[in-house]
């Protein structure tokens, strides 16, 4: 009687464990916007799949990713940056098969591999005062203008360690080479008007308070301190600069995307795949342009009216340079900007 009690016991768990399998996935999630997890709630009330967040910077949960390896609960490492998923797939912790209907039809081959696709896209852009920054100065700019020395004691940006520096950096090797960019690392250190830090936001808010006349920073970043969420002083600054985007007579803009990436076992592959399908719907589209401020990766869906109407619509989008070459020269990248002295 107590052996038949015991294998009742093990296959009610089995059961259970498996009917709970089939219906999860579990996110290990570097984004951190109180909005992605509402998505995941529409998800969940569409599909019936319950979604486990698990929620960290980016650095420790692809160190946990790493560790637990094979005895990862992870479907989808979901981040922003496409250097960050490039970095995840070189050292072996992503599988391909993260492919279907939904993600080829959507999603230009620039912004995904089969083992990460980009669900969002942002562009790196400058910032400038229009006070002190004339119209003749912002003619044909590019990022590789960021060097001339008439930016001499103008420019701030963030840190060389920031991964979307990294990322910008590694487009312009991919473009340029890396011992192009390294003499333009040394123009860009030599142009700052202070050593990089902060945010991208600080970047913005040193201009509008004359710290500086240009700044380098993501575009959705302007649009959130001009929402006013955070906070009036914030939403005062953003409206004291104006946003210019580079390289429009070349390739374009620099673009770069948040992406969802298939962990290597994966429990959950299949349900996973349909997350990533569900977030480039065009619901889950406009979600992420009116909470986010970032520009959909989908046709058909419009970026918010506070980004289309301080940053405009219509520009030369870089869709020629592979995404996945950001984490191929990441290491070069680093070591370009720091051999220049950037902090």
């Amino acid at each position: 009687m107590k052996k038949i009690s015991i294998f009742a016991l093990i296959t009610v768990l089995f059961t259970s464990t498996f009917a709970l399998a089939a219906g999860e996935v579990n996110i290990f999630n570097a984004r951190h916007y109180k909005a992605d997890s509402e998505l995941y709630g529409k998800f969940t009330a569409a599909t019936g799949i319950k979604v486990n967040l698990i929620n960290g910077k980016s650095g420790a949960l692809e160190k946990r990713i790493a560790e637990e390896g094979v005895d990862s609960s992870a479907d989808l490492y979901i981040t922003a940056d496409a250097g960050r998923c490039g970095a995840m797939e070189a050292k072996g912790l992503l599988q391909g098969g993260l492919s279907s209907a939904t993600i080829k039809a959507s999603v230009p081959k620039n912004f995904r591999t089969n083992k990460w696709v980009g669900v969002a896209k942002r562009a790196r852009i400058i910032y400038y005062s229009p006070e002190r920054v004339s119209g003749a100065e912002l003619s044909g700019l590019t990022y590789e203008g960021l060097a001339d020395p008439k930016w001499k004691g103008r420019l701030v940006i963030r840190k060389s360690s920031n991964i979307y520096n990294k990322s910008l950096v590694a487009s312009l090797i991919e473009n340029n080479g890396k011992k192009a960019t390294a003499e333009w690392a040394k123009g860009v250190v030599a142009n700052m008007a202070r050593d990089s830090k902060g945010n991208d936001r600080a970047q913005i808010m040193a201009v509008a308070a004359g710290e500086a006349d240009i700044a380098v920073a993501n575009t959705y970043y302007l649009a959130l301190m001009l929402s006013g969420n955070k906070g009036a002083e914030q939403q005062a600054a953003a409206k004291k600069v104006k946003a210019f985007f580079p390289n429009q007579q070349g390739r374009g803009t620099h673009m770069n995307i948040s992406c969802a990436a298939l962990v290597k076992g994966a429990p959950n592959k299949a349900n996973a795949i349909a997350l990533v399908d569900f977030l480039l719907s065009p619901e889950s589209q406009e979600h992420f342009t009116n909470n986010t401020f970032e520009f959909p990766m989908i046709g058909g869906v419009s970026p918010s009216p506070l980004v289309v109407n301080n940053l405009g619509l219509d520009f030369k989008q870089d869709l020629a340079t592979k995404v996945s070459s950001y984490g191929k020269n990441q290491a070069a990248a680093l070591e370009v900007m720091t051999a220049a002295g950037w902090k």
